[in-house]
């Protein structure tokens, strides 16, 4: 299929892309769980009791075994004793899994993420930024006659180094390349910018 490449001049040319990537069927499921690990991985789980073992204290029998009358007990370390440890609580951020995308995934879910952000016309295609552009004012411009104020810009090196400063200071506008390309910012941002060079790097990558 071909995509409409835009330029800061103004002009509108086309460029050939893969349709493996730009029109492939859109899979909810597939994205929903994406989103559901990425989030669950990045998720602060700070919360942590101590467990039996954990408990600061005499590990002595409090009573004898027979004779008191009273049920059998070891020490107050116990789950049943106030100060003692807590059975089956949070046991901080390190004891909780880590949630893995195969590469299968990785592949079909920026392919429905593209896809679907394609057949909403938030998919924008620019030229490579061959001109240097400083000025923050200068390119929020740019992304304000786009209607791309919330949006993530994948960039290819050169661009990156030409307006790659101008961008910082922008509020819900990310940059990154193909290598850091998370899908989770896929999703979170209205708008996909990429440059010319970075779909032929997308494509290299996934394909």
């Amino acid at each position: 299929m071909k995509l409409d490449k835009l330029s800061l001049d103004g002009n509108k040319k086309s460029l050939e892309v893969n349709d493996k990537i730009f029109t492939d069927k859109i899979n909810k499921r597939l994205i929903s769980e994406i989103l559901y690990k990425n989030i669950a991985n990045f998720k602060g789980r700070k919360a942590k009791t101590k467990q039996k073992n954990e408990i600061t204290g005499s590990t002595s029998k409090i009573y004898a075994q027979k004779g008191t009358g009273n049920a059998r007990h070891a020490s107050r370390k116990a789950p049943i004793f106030v100060g003692g440890g807590v059975a089956h609580g949070p046991k901080g951020e390190n004891s909780y899994k880590f949630r893995k995308l195969n590469k299968k995934e990785k592949k079909l879910g920026l392919s429905s993420i593209i896809s679907e952000k394609n057949n909403l016309k938030d998919l924008l295609l620019f030229s490579d930024f061959i001109k240097e552009i400083n000025k923050t004012k200068e390119m929020y411009s740019l992304l304000k006659k786009y209607e791309a104020t919330n949006s993530i810009l994948i960039l290819d090196k050169t661009s990156n180094d030409n307006i790659g400063k101008s961008l910082k200071n922008i509020p819900n506008v990310k940059v990154c390349d193909i290598s850091n390309l998370a899908l989770y910012d896929l999703v979170k941002y209205k708008k996909i910018i990429f440059t010319e060079t970075s779909i032929k790097e997308l494509e290299k990558k996934y394909l």
